[in-house]
Protein backbone atom coordinates (compact mmCIF):
# COMPACT_ATOMS: atom_id res chain seq x y z
CA UNK A 1 0.00 0.00 0.00
CA UNK A 2 1.47 3.54 -0.50
CA UNK A 3 1.21 5.76 2.65
CA UNK A 4 3.22 8.41 4.53
CA UNK A 5 6.69 6.86 6.09
CA UNK A 6 9.81 8.49 7.50
CA UNK A 7 13.11 8.70 5.03
CA UNK A 8 16.18 9.01 6.64
CA UNK A 9 19.30 10.81 5.07
CA UNK A 10 22.43 9.28 6.65
CA UNK A 11 24.82 11.08 5.25
CA UNK A 12 22.83 14.36 7.88
CA UNK A 13 22.55 12.26 10.83
CA UNK A 14 24.63 12.25 13.50
CA UNK A 15 23.97 9.55 15.51
CA UNK A 16 22.62 11.37 18.40
CA UNK A 17 19.56 9.06 18.77
CA UNK A 18 17.14 11.72 20.20
CA UNK A 19 14.93 10.67 17.34
CA UNK A 20 14.44 7.62 19.08
CA UNK A 21 13.49 8.54 21.84
CA UNK A 22 11.04 10.86 20.32
CA UNK A 23 9.17 7.54 18.47
CA UNK A 24 6.55 6.78 20.39
CA UNK A 25 6.09 3.14 18.74
CA UNK A 26 9.88 2.09 18.53
CA UNK A 27 10.43 2.19 14.93
CA UNK A 28 13.87 3.92 15.34
CA UNK A 29 17.50 1.82 16.78
CA UNK A 30 20.60 3.57 15.79
CA UNK A 31 22.67 0.99 14.08
CA UNK A 32 26.38 1.38 13.08
CA UNK A 33 25.85 4.85 14.49
CA UNK A 34 23.07 5.80 12.68
CA UNK A 35 19.61 6.27 12.94
CA UNK A 36 17.39 3.30 11.20
CA UNK A 37 13.94 2.21 10.92
CA UNK A 38 14.41 -1.21 12.05
CA UNK A 39 10.51 -1.68 10.28
CA UNK A 40 7.80 -0.02 8.25
CA UNK A 41 4.84 -1.62 10.30
CA UNK A 42 6.06 -0.22 13.43
CA UNK A 43 6.10 3.56 11.87
CA UNK A 44 2.85 5.55 11.76
CA UNK A 45 3.78 8.24 9.54
CA UNK A 46 2.98 11.07 11.73
CA UNK A 47 6.62 12.10 12.09
CA UNK A 48 6.78 12.96 16.12
CA UNK A 49 10.61 12.06 15.47
CA UNK A 50 10.96 15.33 12.67
CA UNK A 51 11.19 18.23 14.82
CA UNK A 52 13.46 16.40 17.20
CA UNK A 53 16.23 15.52 14.50
CA UNK A 54 18.83 18.30 15.17
CA UNK A 55 20.25 17.94 11.55
CA UNK A 56 17.53 17.89 9.52
CA UNK A 57 17.83 14.40 8.74
CA UNK A 58 14.56 12.89 9.01
CA UNK A 59 11.95 13.72 6.22
CA UNK A 60 8.25 12.16 5.12
CA UNK A 61 8.00 10.58 1.85
CA UNK A 62 4.59 8.72 0.52
CA UNK A 63 6.37 5.83 -1.06
CA UNK A 64 5.01 1.93 -1.17
CA UNK A 65 5.54 0.48 2.67
CA UNK A 66 3.43 -2.01 5.01
CA UNK A 67 1.06 -1.11 6.67
CA UNK A 68 1.10 0.32 10.16
CA UNK A 69 0.57 -2.71 12.65
CA UNK A 70 -0.13 -1.41 16.14
CA UNK A 71 -0.13 -5.06 17.78
CA UNK A 72 2.90 -5.58 16.72
CA UNK A 73 4.38 -2.14 17.68
CA UNK A 74 2.98 -3.11 21.14
CA UNK A 75 5.27 -6.16 21.18
CA UNK A 76 7.97 -4.47 19.99
CA UNK A 77 7.44 -1.64 22.85
CA UNK A 78 7.61 -4.71 25.42
CA UNK A 79 9.99 -6.00 24.22
CA UNK A 80 12.13 -2.57 24.34
CA UNK A 81 10.92 -2.28 28.05
CA UNK A 82 12.01 -5.58 29.08
CA UNK A 83 15.42 -4.97 27.42
CA UNK A 84 16.14 -2.14 29.39
CA UNK A 85 16.78 -3.49 32.51
CA UNK A 86 19.29 -5.65 30.72
CA UNK A 87 22.92 -5.17 31.44
CA UNK A 88 23.57 -4.80 27.78
CA UNK A 89 21.52 -2.82 25.96
CA UNK A 90 21.50 -3.17 22.10
CA UNK A 91 19.47 0.03 21.28
CA UNK A 92 21.94 1.81 21.29
CA UNK A 93 24.07 0.51 18.40
CA UNK A 94 24.67 -2.20 15.81
CA UNK A 95 28.19 -1.75 16.11
CA UNK A 96 29.59 -4.30 18.26
CA UNK A 97 32.24 -1.95 19.89
CA UNK A 98 29.74 0.73 20.61
CA UNK A 99 27.01 -1.54 21.77
CA UNK A 100 25.73 -0.41 25.62
CA UNK A 101 26.67 -2.26 28.74
CA UNK A 102 27.28 -1.55 32.43
CA UNK A 103 30.66 -2.77 33.46
CA UNK A 104 31.01 -4.23 37.04
CA UNK A 105 34.09 -3.37 38.96
CA UNK A 106 35.22 -5.56 41.50
CA UNK A 107 37.25 -4.13 44.51
CA UNK A 108 40.84 -4.06 42.96
CA UNK A 109 43.00 -6.73 42.93
CA UNK A 110 46.27 -7.58 45.61
CA UNK A 111 49.64 -7.97 44.16
CA UNK A 112 51.96 -10.37 45.15
CA UNK A 113 55.90 -10.18 45.06
CA UNK A 114 55.69 -5.80 44.71
CA UNK A 115 56.72 -3.14 47.34
CA UNK A 116 53.96 -2.19 49.84
CA UNK A 117 53.25 1.02 47.82
CA UNK A 118 52.42 -0.99 44.70
CA UNK A 119 50.63 -3.90 46.64
CA UNK A 120 47.38 -2.73 45.00
CA UNK A 121 47.43 -1.07 41.43
CA UNK A 122 44.49 1.45 40.14
CA UNK A 123 41.83 0.40 38.65
CA UNK A 124 39.19 1.74 36.24
CA UNK A 125 36.03 3.23 37.52
CA UNK A 126 34.56 3.48 34.22
CA UNK A 127 31.10 1.91 34.83
CA UNK A 128 29.35 1.85 31.47
CA UNK A 129 30.52 1.40 27.64
CA UNK A 130 29.99 3.67 25.26
CA UNK A 131 31.32 7.02 27.26
CA UNK A 132 31.57 9.23 23.96
CA UNK A 133 28.41 11.53 24.22
CA UNK A 134 27.92 11.32 19.97
CA UNK A 135 27.87 7.84 20.80
CA UNK A 136 25.27 6.75 23.84
CA UNK A 137 21.96 6.04 23.42
CA UNK A 138 19.66 7.99 25.90
CA UNK A 139 17.43 5.10 26.63
CA UNK A 140 20.80 3.16 27.91
CA UNK A 141 19.26 1.58 31.25
CA UNK A 142 22.57 2.05 32.62
CA UNK A 143 21.42 5.72 33.06
CA UNK A 144 18.59 5.37 35.17
CA UNK A 145 18.61 6.73 38.94
CA UNK A 146 22.30 7.74 38.23
CA UNK A 147 24.94 10.04 39.23
CA UNK A 148 26.75 11.64 35.78
CA UNK A 149 29.61 12.92 34.97
CA UNK A 150 29.94 14.86 31.80
CA UNK A 151 33.84 15.34 31.32
CA UNK A 152 35.76 17.64 28.74
CA UNK A 153 38.07 14.76 27.41
CA UNK A 154 40.95 16.15 27.71
CA UNK A 155 40.33 16.30 31.70
CA UNK A 156 41.38 12.31 32.02
CA UNK A 157 44.78 13.25 30.82
CA UNK A 158 45.25 16.53 32.87
CA UNK A 159 43.98 15.48 35.67
CA UNK A 160 45.72 12.66 37.30
CA UNK A 161 43.44 10.73 39.55
CA UNK A 162 40.39 11.34 37.55
CA UNK A 163 39.09 7.71 38.47
CA UNK A 164 39.15 8.12 42.47
CA UNK A 165 37.68 11.18 42.41
CA UNK A 166 35.34 12.18 39.62
CA UNK A 167 34.57 8.96 37.88
CA UNK A 168 33.88 6.35 40.52
CA UNK A 169 30.07 6.07 41.45
CA UNK A 170 29.13 8.11 38.33
CA UNK A 171 27.89 7.56 34.63
CA UNK A 172 30.77 8.78 32.84
CA UNK A 173 30.37 10.72 29.44
CA UNK A 174 32.91 12.60 27.25
CA UNK A 175 32.79 15.00 24.14
CA UNK A 176 35.10 17.58 23.00
CA UNK A 177 32.82 20.77 21.70
CA UNK A 178 35.68 22.16 20.03
CA UNK A 179 36.72 19.12 18.41
CA UNK A 180 33.09 17.52 17.31
CA UNK A 181 31.50 20.85 16.37
CA UNK A 182 28.03 19.69 17.41
CA UNK A 183 25.69 20.69 20.11
CA UNK A 184 25.60 18.18 22.75
CA UNK A 185 22.71 19.86 24.09
CA UNK A 186 20.07 18.38 22.46
CA UNK A 187 21.37 14.63 23.41
CA UNK A 188 22.33 15.63 27.15
CA UNK A 189 18.70 16.90 26.90
CA UNK A 190 17.16 13.76 25.91
CA UNK A 191 18.94 11.85 28.40
CA UNK A 192 18.22 13.75 31.00
CA UNK A 193 14.60 13.50 30.09
CA UNK A 194 14.48 9.69 29.67
CA UNK A 195 16.25 8.99 32.66
CA UNK A 196 15.86 10.33 36.39
CA UNK A 197 19.27 11.45 36.70
CA UNK A 198 20.09 12.37 40.24
CA UNK A 199 23.08 14.28 39.92
CA UNK A 200 24.96 16.27 36.80
CA UNK A 201 28.92 16.89 37.50
CA UNK A 202 30.78 19.17 34.67
CA UNK A 203 34.73 18.30 34.46
CA UNK A 204 36.17 20.60 32.45
CA UNK A 205 39.27 22.47 31.36
CA UNK A 206 40.39 25.86 31.96
CA UNK A 207 40.88 26.73 28.38
CA UNK A 208 37.91 29.06 26.96
CA UNK A 209 36.21 26.88 24.47
CA UNK A 210 35.43 24.10 26.90
CA UNK A 211 32.87 26.25 28.27
CA UNK A 212 31.24 25.01 26.13
CA UNK A 213 30.42 21.43 27.64
CA UNK A 214 29.59 23.81 30.45
CA UNK A 215 26.84 25.35 28.71
CA UNK A 216 25.67 22.23 26.75
CA UNK A 217 24.65 20.90 30.24
CA UNK A 218 23.30 24.13 31.29
CA UNK A 219 20.72 24.67 28.33
CA UNK A 220 20.16 20.91 28.41
CA UNK A 221 18.62 20.90 31.87
CA UNK A 222 16.69 24.17 30.70
CA UNK A 223 15.30 22.08 27.99
CA UNK A 224 14.02 18.85 29.67
CA UNK A 225 12.58 21.01 32.43
CA UNK A 226 14.91 19.07 35.28
CA UNK A 227 15.46 20.12 38.61
CA UNK A 228 18.86 18.22 39.09
CA UNK A 229 21.71 19.64 41.25
CA UNK A 230 24.82 20.68 38.97
CA UNK A 231 28.17 21.49 39.50
CA UNK A 232 30.88 22.87 37.35
CA UNK A 233 34.64 21.50 38.12
CA UNK A 234 37.47 23.01 36.48
CA UNK A 235 40.71 21.33 35.96
CA UNK A 236 43.53 23.83 35.19
CA UNK A 237 46.14 22.73 32.02
CA UNK A 238 48.50 21.20 34.60
CA UNK A 239 46.26 19.10 36.55
CA UNK A 240 44.93 20.83 39.49
CA UNK A 241 41.52 22.15 40.61
CA UNK A 242 40.76 25.61 40.46
CA UNK A 243 37.42 25.43 41.06
CA UNK A 244 34.99 23.15 42.64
Amino acid sequence: MKRNIIKIDEEKCNGCGICITACHEGALQLIDGKARLISEAYCDGLGACLPECPTGAITIEEREAEPFDEEAVKANMEKNSAEKVSPVHPIACGCPGSMARAIERKPAAYVKNEPAQYKTRPESQLRQWPCQIKLVSPQAPYFENAHLLVAADCTAFAYANIHEDFIRNRITIIGCPKLDEVDYSDKLAAILSYNNIKSVTVLRMEVPCCGGIANAVKNALIKSGKMIPWNVVTITTDGQIIED
